[in-house]
């Protein structure tokens, strides 16, 4: 009896993780090996601030959600001591985070990991986190739909100045 609780206990943490995997918009796998306790806590807080679920997983666990979640591809970087950043809302954060993490410590990895269920690597991951923030990205979008309506008004506006200094002399 106890085999069998065990067996649907790990049955049910794959079928977790695999729709942990599905529904994520970015997960990053990271090597956290050489981290202290108080660095992995200090990572920690800064992806939960941000919204982003980091857990310490068996590679064989992962390896069988990778293979119900159709990201076989995954596998190659699943070797030694794995951490993985699961982000439903923002797809730029955990790689942000972790990649900013391990410029300061250097005993971080990032390994790779899946952006909108498309496996990349650890060079891709890196290139996503040099993207500016969301609120970035809505700050310059936001800049270039109202330049027009700018420029508009300041033509509006000088037509007007030209016209009360034609009128006026």
């Amino acid at each position: 009896m106890a085999n069998a609780k065990v067996i649907q206990a790990k049955q049910e943490a794959v079928d977790v993780v695999t729709s942990k995997l599905r529904e994520s918009a970015t997960t990053v796998v990271a090597d956290y090996r050489g981290l202290n306790v108080a660095q992995v806590t200090e990572l920690r807080k800064q992806l939960r601030e941000a919204g982003v679920e980091f857990q310490v997983l068996k590679n064989t666990l992962v390896r069988r959600a990778t293979a119900a979640a159709e990201l076989t591809e995954l596998d190659e970087v699943l070797t030694g001591p794995t951490a993985i950043a699961f982000s439903v809302e923002d797809a730029i954060a955990p790689a942000k985070i972790l990649n900013d993490f391990a410029k300061k410590n250097d005993a971080l990895k990032v390994k790779g990991g899946v952006v909108e269920g498309r496996v990349v690597g650890a060079d891709q991951i890196k290139a996503l986190a040099e993207l500016p923030s969301r609120e970035g990205l809505l700050s310059m979008l936001l800049s270039v739909l109202q330049a027009p309506v700018r420029n508009f008004a300041l033509a509006v506006k000088a037509v007007a100045e030209k016209e009360e200094g034609a009128a006026s002399a």
